[in-house]
């Protein structure tokens, strides 16, 4: 098994007055547990990086563009919800959401061994009530283990259509899913819509949070499987 070894403790994100802004910013978001994001931050930047989980480039915007990116979307989930991240990946948006609002109860999601593993890394070596599950959403073992969910989250996963097939039926009736999407959502939402009533999910929308802490606020697909309250 590998380990988080490789940190990184310094971000170049906090240096100059955009940097002041960014650190302001990550302060706000996750609050008395900024020294947690930071060692996540850096094993991002380091382990990550190493095993490829993350882009060498994106290194120098690895806080604006993903770990404060998928934080405040944790805004839109009550406390207590049971949130389940699906192809969680390096960890976003699941681990960032965890760290940030740990009034949830997070699982990960994720079917390579590698990311995975990295995921069991660094939930342990930072002591997160997380779990996670190796295995992919549409799975019948997957899905007895995490259905029922209140929420299912996603990022840079699959399309719409495609995504929301592997997660209804990890969602409790009156479930939401919460996609983080780009400047495409409204895009996405027009082009499936038929196929996402088809399979269960009303009110379907766009939202953005982070608004007043980032300077551009996270855009997301909202939609509530039906059969339930909201």
């Amino acid at each position: 098994m590998f380990h988080v070894k490789r940190r990184i403790s310094v971000s170049t994100e906090f240096e100059g007055p955009d940097g002041e802004k960014t650190l302001a910013a990550a302060q706000a978001v996750f609050g008395d547990r900024f020294g947690l994001a930071e060692r996540y931050w850096s094993s991002l930047a380091g382990a990550g990086v190493e095993r490829g989980l993350i882009g060498p480039r994106e290194v120098d915007r690895l806080w604006i563009r993903h770990v404060l990116n998928c934080a405040v979307i944790g805004d839109l989930m009550p406390d207590g919800e049971n949130v389940v991240d699906v192809g969680s990946g390096a960890g976003l948006p699941g681990l960032a959401v965890a760290i940030a609002k740990p009034t949830v109860r997070m699982t990960l999601v994720e079917p390579l061994l590698r990311r995975a593993t990295f995921l069991e890394e660094v939930v342990a070596e930072l002591e997160l009530d997380v779990r996670v599950v190796r295995g992919r959403a549409e799975e019948k073992a997957v899905k007895k283990i995490v259905g029922g969910a209140d929420v299912v989250t996603s990022r840079a996963v699959a399309p719409l259509d495609r995504l929301a097939k592997w997660c209804v039926p990890l969602l409790r009736p009156g479930g939401r899913l919460v996609a983080v999407k780009g400047s495409s959502a409204e895009e996405e939402i027009a082009q499936h819509l038929g196929t996402l009533g088809r399979i269960g999910l009303s009110n379907v929308h766009v939202e953005t949070t982070g608004a007043g802490i980032l300077e551009t606020p996270t855009t997301v697909v909202v939609a509530t499987r039906i059969g339930g309250r909201r």
